[in-house]
């Protein structure tokens, strides 16, 4: 099976999490409304009302709709990785994708639970050189370097998410080994197989952009589109921030800034695109680019052998990587 025919057998997945995400996400922005207007309504008479309203709206929505909406489409994930891994590495898929899926999930359940908690040993590794390369160019280049050094970390975070589904897949590929130490192998055959990967780079990077621009683009238009038709309530925000107080530079810079009700809705506008935007990229874009990266993963790691030389290599980059490996070893 090719690349493309893996990527839509496998597509059901990604069609019931952007669903389900999509759905989340606009329950989200209906409490964070609801909360605007109830505040408004409760202290019209203080100007900000509508504000705390609608950052209580926010908050309440991220802490449950979206803590529960995070969980649940990471197993629709799991699912995914699960049957993309069996295509690469078996050349066929079942008949009923989904179901088999769901079936692999739940019998690997608890190794998605390991996993996900390695995860953030792995993330770690990364998290620790991103946080270098950011001080040591504030060091070099004042601010201006802390944003060379920001981004450089921003680009190696986007890097880590390919490694962790990878890591998933890995543990899904080798399903009779502990789970832990499957993990573990996962991280050290991405990294000692990093030209391999680097190949991906240019496509991860490009069709990222390209998303960005299209999709986040068009949303954004539309988002805007619909904000023109409702200006009473952009130039009461902006009413509402004119009238605050401030005591620093940036604070008057930002409040100078949603004094204006182009500003808002723009602000507005980006607010609303930007993460739906993230929504469409990561189920639909991220696992058709993940497929090719997958199967050069497996591809390149299946006929290695991962040595403790190796595990302890990692060891020395990460505390909780250390961790890890010491509890599959005593396991």
């Amino acid at each position: 099976m090719d690349n493309k025919e893996v990527y839509k057998k496998t597509l059901t997945f990604s069609i019931r999490r952007l669903l389900w995400n999509t759905g989340s996400f606009i329950v989200i922005i209906l409490l964070m409304a609801a909360g605007a207007i109830i505040g408004d309504k409760i202290s019209h008479e203080y100007y900000g009302g509508a504000i705390i309203g609608f950052t209580i709206g926010m908050v309440i929505g991220t802490l449950t709709v979206g803590i529960i909406s995070h969980f649940i489409s990471y197993v629709y994930k799991a699912g995914q990785i699960a049957m993309m891994t069996v295509a690469i590495s078996e050349g066929k898929l079942p008949e009923n994708v989904y179901d088999e899926g769901k079936k692999l999930v739940k019998e690997r359940f608890a190794t998605v639970g390991v996993y996900y908690l390695i995860t953030n040993a792995i993330k770690g590794i990364f998290a620790e050189i991103g946080h270098a390369i950011t001080t040591v160019g504030r060091i070099i280049g004042g601010k201006n370097g802390g944003t060379i050094g920001g981004a450089i970390s921003a680009t190696i975070s986007i890097i880590i998410s390919y490694l962790c589904d990878c890591c998933l897949g890995w543990v899904f590929y080798h399903k009779d080994k502990n789970a832990t130490k499957a993990t573990l192998e996962g991280a050290v055959i991405f990294f000692k197989h990093g030209k391999t990967f680097a190949k991906n780079m240019g496509r991860v990077f490009g069709m990222g952009a390209l998303s960005f621009l299209v999709i986040g683009g068009t949303l954004f238009g539309l988002f805007y589109l619909i904000a023109s038709f409702f200006p009473d309530v952009f130039n009461k925000i902006a009413s509402d921030a004119a009238m605050g107080r401030t005591s620093n530079e940036e604070g008057a810079a930002l409040q100078a800034f949603f004094s204006n009700a182009h500003n808002v809705m723009i602000a507005a506008s980006a607010a609303v695109s930007i993460p739906l935007w993230a929504i469409f990229h990561l189920t639909l874009i991220h696992p058709f680019i993940l497929v090719g990266v997958l199967r050069n993963y497996i591809e390149s790691g299946k006929n290695d052998t991962v040595s403790e030389e190796d595990l302890n290599e990692l060891d020395s980059k990460s505390g909780k990587f250390k961790k890890f490996h010491a509890k599959a070893n005593a396991s």
